[in-house]
């Protein structure tokens, strides 16, 4: 088993909320299925690290501050948004999703059911064998060292991904088995990825009362 470990990273934007963060990853090669079971287990009451796995590579990488302020805030703006725009939704959080005959697995940031809310409302566990995935999934990749996630959430079947990568929050949406990066979210309908970057830095900026108000007039006229 060959092992890389990647030095703690930071990346400065000028525009980004936090002009740093420290994200420790490491990137195991020729894990077995077996073995990144094993390691979920053995994981499975804390929330950090975080694991992705694709086809025996198997990512473990330490979030910093900035990266669980980020996810929390755009979270909380999805779940406003659907609130506003009376969408049922059910949040799965950082569920570990996965799939032995994919060899696929990953914990988003942030994950989302909206058409299949209902499905998975009272439900203990999901299971992808018999479950649907999540409609969409938040990443937040302020580093772009991490373990590429895109063909992890293409073999999983996810409909929408919402990226930050430390300037824009991005929409990407599956088609033909790859995603096509998109104006508007299909999951939100008619919500622009231009307003939840605007939003996103915002609530850095305003007090959370005030925030929420901008985000129910910017959305309300979208």
């Amino acid at each position: 088993m060959e092992a890389i470990l990647d030095l703690p990273k930071t990346k400065r934007s000028k525009t980004s909320p936090v002009t740093t963060d420290v994200v420790q990853q490491i990137i195991l090669h020729n894990i077995s299925w077996e073995t990144y079971e094993k390691i979920l287990a053995e994981h499975d009451e804390v929330s950090n690290p975080h694991f992705a796995f694709c086809d025996g590579e198997l990512e473990i990488m330490v979030l910093g501050y900035q990266h669980e302020r980020l996810k929390d805030d755009l979270t909380e703006l999805t779940v406003e948004i659907a609130r506003i725009l009376e969408i049922d939704y059910r949040g799965a959080a950082s569920t570990t999703f996965r799939r032995q005959k994919k060899q696929k697995g990953f914990e988003g940031d942030s994950s989302f059911y909206f058409k299949n809310a209902n499905i998975v409302r009272a439900k203990k566990e999901i299971d992808l064998n018999i479950d649907p995935p999540p409609e969409l999934v938040i990443e937040i990749d302020i580093t772009h060292g991490s373990l590429p996630k895109f063909p992890i959430f293409s073999a999983l079947g996810i409909e929408e991904v919402w990226l930050f990568d430390g300037e824009d929050v991005i929409f990407y949406r599956l088609e033909n088995e790859d995603y096509k990066q998109v104006a508007k979210s299909v999951c939100l309908p008619g919500v622009k990825s231009i307003i939840v970057t605007e939003l996103l830095f915002a609530a850095e900026e305003l007090k959370r009362s005030e925030w929420l108000k901008l985000v129910h007039r910017l959305i309300e006229k979208r």
